[in-house]
């Protein structure tokens, strides 16, 4: 995409250093110089934001490494010496267990903007896969630093998601052996968590990399979905997206450290702040806010092995999204059938996000109440809610499929200066504004 290199060695050591590593050349060509599409809005912030996010959460995971310490009877004192002992260590693990939560909400953003404009169409489909990766490892990572502290809620947390593996046929107990490291959730399973949750941002790291090649291949997705024509369509990385990515990147640090010093355990759980204690179980088990959309689809099920079944449906489908949606027009501002799906999209994941938040008998529908009886059997509103919200959810895969058989999209501008050309206030006096396309 950045075609020929205009880098030129100033100095005797840049001449140097690039003879033998271009790193100077190749940041200036893939970082600095490389042409972006001139119609990026603030939603494309959010891969500097996540950058900045797992940097953060590398760097504080190393520090508090060192004084965490991986053994059951001493794990849940070890966080709170942390917290009261070491110095700054109550800011390194405030912004640490907030971190996370920042990053997942960025992710979540990051993704349904992909969805939105179809940043996941030909010929980004391997980005959109490294992406979905990405977002695997990242659950996988923040489950596994969720039982480190070791509090009931850790505790017994691992204890019911171990257990779902054990619904697999042939293979589910040997694995859920595997993980625990024994017989039940314990010291071993503390151990091999720690080593994984350390290990894992590691890996995340390098498929980022591999994620950004990939983007560099066919340049950045833009609003329009419109493919660059040349290069009165794209400006400079920097200083443009630059400053760009900087201010939005600060904005989103004053909410990160609104909640790291004046609400640092908002986004925890009462029950985590209690030793774990294996004879005594919450009277509700919750996973972290960014998973509860999952957990709602997995209790709204009665079979174990179909629920597990329709979890790994869940995030699997994600993976092959650029191979579902058959409409040849990318960005969803041109297909209006399609948008009001992806609304219904939205609030179906904050219904089953919410649904996963609360014990069944505390969710009451106006007029239904917490429950019904259909004959004989008595249903609950919160598990008929969360199966309604699963049909939505599958039901929204099923449209990118099927919409397109009956969708007429709007018209699509020909380059991406188009719409802007086009408008009346931007056209110099004397001349006329371009005609207006058809079809």
């Amino acid at each position: 995409m950045s075609g020929h290199s205009t880098y030129e060695p100033k100095t005797a050591i840049e001449r140097w250093l690039d003879s033998r590593l271009p790193i100077l050349r190749f940041s200036k060509d893939h970082l600095m110089d490389f042409p972006t599409p001139k119609n990026l809005n603030y939603w494309w912030t959010f891969g500097a934001i996540l950058a900045f996010c797992l940097g953060a959460q590398i760097a504080t995971g190393i520090v508090l490494a060192m004084h965490y310490v991986p053994n059951a009877a001493m794990a849940f004192n070890s966080v709170e010496h942390i917290r009261r002992d070491v110095n700054y260590g109550w800011l390194i693990q405030f912004i640490h267990a907030n971190g996370a939560s920042m990053m997942f909400l960025a992710v979540y953003i990051h993704m349904f903007r992909g969805i939105y404009y179809g940043s996941y169409k030909a010929p980004r489909e391997v980005l959109w896969l490294l992406g979905m990766i990405i977002y695997f490892l990242m659950m996988a990572t923040a489950f596994f630093g969720y039982v480190l502290p070791w509090g009931q809620m850790s505790f017994w947390g691992a204890t019911v998601i171990t257990n779902i593996f054990g619904a697999i046929p042939v293979i589910g107990p040997s694995l859920t052996s595997w993980l625990w490291g024994g017989f039940a959730v314990d010291d071993p399973t503390l151990n091999r968590f720690f080593s994984l949750h350390y290990l894992l941002p590691f890996v995340i790291a390098g498929v980022v990399v591999l994620h950004i090649w990939a983007l560099h291949v066919p340049g950045n997705n833009n609003p329009t979905g419109v493919n660059v024509k040349d290069k009165t369509d794209t400006v400079p990385f920097h200083p443009y997206y630059t400053v760009k990515d900087g201010f939005g990147l600060s904005v989103f640090i004053v909410l990160f450290g609104a909640f790291v010093f004046y609400a640092p355990d908002a986004m925890g759980h009462v029950d985590n702040y209690v030793p774990a204690n294996p004879l005594v179980t919450p009277q509700h088990i919750v996973p972290e806010w960014y998973l509860l959309p999952y957990y709602a689809m997995l209790r709204a099920i009665p079979n174990k092995l179909m629920g597990v079944i329709a979890l790994g449906v869940a995030i699997g489908v994600l993976f092959i999204m650029p191979w579902i949606d058959t409409s040849k027009v990318r960005s969803m501002r041109y297909r209006p059938m399609a948008r009001w799906f992806f609304f219904i999209f939205i609030v179906t994941c904050l219904v089953l996000g919410w649904c996963g938040a609360h014990e069944p008998d505390a969710v009451v529908i106006p007029g239904v109440g917490a429950g019904f009886t259909l004959g004989d059997y008595p249903i609950n509103s919160d598990v008929w809610l969360s199966r309604l919200g699963m049909l939505s959810y599958f039901g929204f895969f099923a449209s990118l499929f099927l919409v397109p058989m009956f969708e007429t999209p709007l018209p699509v501008p020909e380059s991406i200066s188009e719409p802007v050309l086009a408008h009346p206030a931007t056209v110099p006096a004397g001349a006329t504004a371009a005609p207006e396309k058809k079809g």
